[in-house]
């Protein structure tokens, strides 16, 4: 978006948020001659602490600077959302403020996972911990309820239990890309310390992991193809798709869908462990 274009979004939205807020709803008496329902310039620009020419020249879509103190001012003014908040530093062209942890998967998204039996399907959150499992993800991989809380994660499981490397078919190329892929995935949290305690036991523990974790090598997370060679139901091969939840957006969803008739229909033995 270009500059002037930018600015005179931003005017349109503050106008649009400032006529739509009453003066009840702002803690302002409204006054006999008042002739419309939302807020003045002027009113506006005393709750943010700014001068009324100043804010004048900002519904104007003029070229002035706006600080992210003062845009922190005008959505505490507007009574702006977090939506809201987000998209109007975006106009002025500012970071948006950190949010607050987004919250984790309801009860919806844990009945679709068990819905998705006898295809596998799990949840899991920004650094990689189950969330949510069903029955066939447990009779495939094992049921991550068996493991400590701190353990129960994707990357522990294939680096730390010894079954995954007889499990997983191609254990070693498999494991590398789930290492790429974490380290994209998690690359903008440096400071996460959940995602660096993790990654520091790992390297303790695994040495392939911590010559993977150190090779900075990156992969998206897109569908992948996995063959496992499970005990009881043989040779598995499955495609895994990814999905993301828009109201837990740190939480992804992964199915387990058959990639080969023989496959689907062993799906039913995953349900008898």
């Amino acid at each position: 978006m270009a500059d002037q274009d930018r600015r005179r979004a931003l005017a349109e939205f503050l106008r649009a948020r400032r006529e739509r807020l009453t003066p009840q709803e702002a803690g302002i008496l409204p006054g006999p001659r008042r002739r419309t329902p939302g807020l003045r310039r002027e009113e506006v620009a005393q709750l943010s602490g700014v001068s009324v020419t100043w804010y004048t020249w900002l519904e104007q879509a003029r070229d002035i600077g706006v600080s992210r103190q003062v845009l922190a001012s005008l959505a505490r003014a507007l009574m702006l959302s977090s939506v809201e908040q987000r998209h109007l530093y975006a106009l002025a062209g500012e970071r948006p403020p950190e949010q607050p942890p987004a919250p984790g998967p309801g009860p919806a998204l844990q009945r679709l996972v068990d819905a998705l039996d006898p295809h596998p399907a799990y949840l899991l959150d920004a650094n990689w911990d189950f969330v949510a499992w069903n029955r066939a993800e447990a009779g495939l991989i094992g049921d991550p309820a068996h493991l400590a809380p701190g353990e129960r994660n994707l990357l522990w499981l294939v680096f730390t239990d010894p079954v995954m490397r007889t499990l997983l078919a191609d254990w070693e190329g498999q494991a590398r890309d789930l290492v790429a892929q974490f380290r994209a995935d998690a690359g903008e949290r440096f400071d996460d310390p959940r995602r660096d305690r993790l990654t520091r036991e790992l390297a303790a523990r695994s040495p392939e992991f911590a010559t993977w974790w150190q090779a900075h090598h990156l992969a998206a997370l897109t569908t992948t193809r996995r063959t496992f060679h499970h005990p009881r139901a043989g040779a598995l091969t499955f495609d895994y798709v990814k999905l993301a939840a828009l109201d837990a957006p740190t939480v992804k969803l992964f199915a387990c869908m058959p990639a080969d008739p023989g496959t689907a229909g062993k799906l039913p033995l995953l349900l008898d462990g």
